[in-house]
């Protein structure tokens, strides 16, 4: 397991990449599943960013952050091939793995709680799986973003492919804009502080 502290300037030579998973389409715009798409969306936002150029299946823009080039991607093959997308992307513009951030939605964290993690295994994230499976390995930085369990019997793909609750939704554009907050701290100094940081849940009443 490796944790930087600080990326070198020898890794700024080469971008880092930020995927956001999610699946196409107006039926799943706002939906639980579709969280990583949201972050990614609102670091775009804040950018600048227009994610309107198209390779491997994917929306992706490019643009530069403390110095180092950074690639957002947000993939169009749905979730369960997610990595089909991923994997291009890391042959053509060949990161360090610890350059390569995953950030997705998370059925085992509560709502409002963010768990960067170095490194692992899907958590039973298909899309996760999906990226695993393609790169030979999961030894790469994701973001967990907490969407949190279904209530009573539902079950849980049901769950995730329903949009967010009316109380959910009054403080979504807050988990939103920390989400990319965390993205930035992850860029500018490192996994270990961002784990320091943003492994918590950012809502006061949780």
């Amino acid at each position: 397991m490796i944790i930087n502290h600080y990326f070198s300037r020898e890794e700024k030579k080469t971008p880092f990449i930020l995927v956001g998973l999610g699946n196409p389409g107006r039926e799943y715009e706002n939906t639980r599943h579709n969280i990583g798409f949201m972050a990614i969306d609102r670091l775009a936002q804040k950018w600048g960013v227009v994610l309107k150029k198209i390779r491997y299946g994917s929306l992706f823009g490019e643009a530069r952050f403390n110095d180092a080039k950074v690639v957002l991607v947000k993939p169009q093959t749905y979730m369960n091939n997610s990595g089909v997308a991923v994997a291009s992307f890391v042959r053509f513009y060949k990161p360090a793995l610890e350059q390569l951030l995953v950030v997705f939605d998370d059925l085992d964290l509560p709502f409002g709680s963010l768990r960067f993690r170095p490194s692992g295994g899907s958590s039973g994230q298909k899309g996760m799986q999906s990226i695993i499976n393609r790169l030979g390995n999961g030894e790469f930085p994701r973001l967990r973003v907490g969407v949190g369990r279904p209530p009573g019997r539902m079950d849980a793909s049901d769950f995730i492919l329903r949009p967010f609750m009316k109380r959910e939704e009054e403080r979504l554009d807050f988990v939103l804009q920390a989400a990319a907050d965390a993205i930035e701290t992850f860029l500018r100094d490192g996994l270990e502080k961002s784990m320091t940081v943003y492994n918590r849940s950012i809502l006061d009443d949780d």
